[in-house]
């Protein structure tokens, strides 16, 4: 009972850090819940490998870990030079041809992936390339050329991305590419995909239905990285499982100085809405090179765990860098760190009213309970992993145990935080039957002690989805026996 319970998840990306021989067992060790593969790289051929690979670390190391697919959406780059790269001064001028037989580039055009760009950009537009390091001023629209003067010095090389400042490019969120992954997906087993670019609730309706007609349960993840998708944002993350502030090529279209804000706005939101969230993108970029992260990181990633976001994610820290463990050892330490620093009284007063779900009303009482007496923990017997979801979202002092036969219900909990998913399997017991074992069975693992009191829900039809219905308040006897309280 002395161990320290983390509660905010951690996803790690996937890549040829990764596959060197024992450091996936060490990542899951370290402490990642969820990892993500990058369908932006990679063969379907790689993928399986690393699916199996990691399911086979967890069922080695006895821990419940996610996969995450990300789609690579349609990100507009530039195409290939002569050279590899090209040296830009500021104020030359500098073509972006849209054609499909567009020549290699060289330090006077270069050609572009989305050819209809030339029907999405006026004059006086700003584009962004490689991440915003590099900005051009479009000058004119000439047939298939967008005439532009370049407003800073740098390198640019091959397929460097490209935005518009502002927004407003009409591309789709799904291309036949990603189409075509999800499918790839599904076939892996994957518990959650991503997609990215999105920009509309119907854009995630939309890769919903294809997953599930592909045979996938799979959560959908929307990526916020759209000046587009902040305007619809609580339509699109009504229509999620998750969402994720995908700071990168946000921060591109809406400029740094409105990224800390918006990354607030977004976490409050899906946690107002009972979805879960995940902070992305460069959270300890210098351990790509170096075994420490700076204090700047450091805050970033302690700040978003204080805001309230489920996971943190690492992407070329785990992937490409260096330090793949040690990136994930900081990142646990930091989360922890952070946690520290909850103020763990829920004002209810500002707890949303009407509830339609008798799970919902569950969850909330429960965490009125866990304010008001003291108890250990909070044992959710869950089917499809809703009721956790759903008492996660208030912050409390006690860990809530996901209890699910299911693996894809557990391996979704593993996301969320707060919850600590465990194998039981409550097929065919009554719900008084189901709350003795399920007790017991978090005594035998070390992780309730006699003594404890508990919040246990569940409900009268054990296999029903959305059926938790009932609130008990019991306390751990000897061996683990559950035992009723008379008084409090």
């Amino acid at each position: 009972m002395s161990q320290t319970l983390r509660r905010t998840k951690i996803l790690a990306t996937l890549g040829p850090a990764t596959d060197a021989p024992g450091v996936l067992d060490e990542l899951v060790r370290a402490g990642v819940n969820v990892v993500r593969l990058n369908f932006s790289h990679g063969s379907p051929e790689h993928h399986a490998a690393r699916v199996a690979a990691v399911r086979a670390a967890a069922a080695k190391l006895g821990r419940e870990v996610g996969i995450l697919a990300d789609l690579q959406g349609p990100k507009i780059r530039i195409e290939k030079f002569e050279e590899g790269k090209v040296v830009l001064s500021a104020g030359q001028e500098f073509t972006l041809v849209c054609r499909a037989d567009a020549p290699d580039g060289d330090a006077r055009q270069v050609g572009v992936s989305y050819l209809g760009l030339v029907n999405d950009v006026h004059p006086g537009d700003t584009l962004l390339l490689d991440d915003g390091l590099m900005a051009v001023e479009v000058l004119a629209i000439e047939g298939p050329n967008i005439r532009t003067r370049v407003l800073t010095d740098g390198v640019l090389s091959n397929r460097k991305g490209l935005n518009r400042l502002g927004g407003g490019l009409s591309l789709g969120a799904l291309t036949d590419q990603d189409k075509a992954h999800i499918r790839i997906a599904a076939e892996l087993g994957v518990d959650f995909i991503a997609v990215s670019f999105c920009r509309s609730a119907a854009d995630m309706d939309e890769a919903r239905a294809l997953a599930r007609a592909a045979g996938s349960d799979a959560f959908m993840v929307a990526k916020i990285e759209r000046a587009e998708a902040i305007e619809n944002l609580v339509e699109i993350t009504q229509a999620s499982d998750v969402v994720m502030v995908a700071r990168g090529d946000l921060g591109v279209e809406i400029g740094d100085a409105e990224l800390p804000g918006l990354q607030k706005k977004i976490i409050r939101t899906a946690l107002e809405l009972n979805r879960t969230v995940i902070t992305a993108t460069q959270m300890l970029q210098s351990m790509v090179d170096n075994p420490i992260p700076t204090r700047a990181e450091v805050l970033d990633v302690a700040n978003s765990v204080i805001d309230g976001t489920d996971a943190v994610m690492l992407s070329a820290e785990t992937a490409s860098g260096s330090y793949p463990v040690k990136a994930v050892e900081a990142m646990v330490r930091i989360c922890l760190g952070a946690e520290r620093q909850f103020d763990h009284d829920t004002d209810f007063e500002k707890a949303p009213r009407n509830l339609q779900r008798a799970d919902q009303a569950i969850a909330m009482a429960s965490m009125f309970l866990t304010e008001h007496i003291q108890v250990r923990a909070i044992i959710a017997l869950t089917e499809s992993g809703g009721t956790a979801r759903y008492l996660s979202r208030f912050r409390s002092s006690v860990p809530i145990y996901g209890l699910s036969r299911h693996d894809g219900a557990r391996r979704r909990m593993a996301l969320v935080r707060d919850v600590f998913p465990i194998n039981y399997d409550s097929a065919g017991k009554a719900t008084r039957e189901a709350a003795r074992g399920a007790i017991r069975h978090l005594f035998e693992l070390g992780l309730l002690a006699e003594g404890d009191r508990v919040i246990i829900t569940s409900g009268d039809h054990m296999e029903l989805h959305g059926a938790t219905n009932t609130l008990r308040l019991l306390q751990v006897g000897p061996a683990g026996a559950a035992e009723g309280l008379g008084e409090l």
